[in-house]
């Protein structure tokens, strides 16, 4: 359906540009309309961008809570998944909240990005 493949794409590229809250928004409009496992993927991508505005915001309780639940979605996800690498993802996003979460003055590290998979397979 283009319309569902336009908001994934979009809330891919407004993630990218750091715009955790309007990707939420983008993909939420297909995880409404989703069931099954890639209702859970774009749930589990939700909660990760969440977490990560939780923590640029200073709340590291909420940044925790919703870490913890992305990861519960993303784990059982394969490495490379509806054009990404969510392999990639996990990792960068766990160490993102694990250095958030810290609680020292350290400037937080630039956040996860989503890296695409080449479509050509190259």
């Amino acid at each position: 359906m283009k319309l569902q493949t336009d908001f994934y794409e979009h809330g891919i590229d407004l993630f990218n540009q750091g715009r955790f809250f309007e990707c939420h928004e983008a993909w939420e409009e297909i995880w409404k309309r989703s069931d099954g496992e890639v209702k859970l993927f774009y749930q589990g991508l939700i909660q990760a961008a969440v977490a990560i505005l939780h923590a640029q915001r200073g709340n590291l309780e909420g940044a925790r809570s919703l870490y913890e639940k992305a990861s519960a979605k993303l784990d059982p996800i394969p490495h490379e998944h509806m054009g990404l690498a969510v392999g990639e993802l996990r990792i960068e996003l766990r160490r993102f909240i694990e250095v958030a979460c810290r609680r020292d003055n350290d400037p937080l590290p630039n956040p996860p990005r989503l890296r695409r998979l080449s479509k050509s397979g190259a």
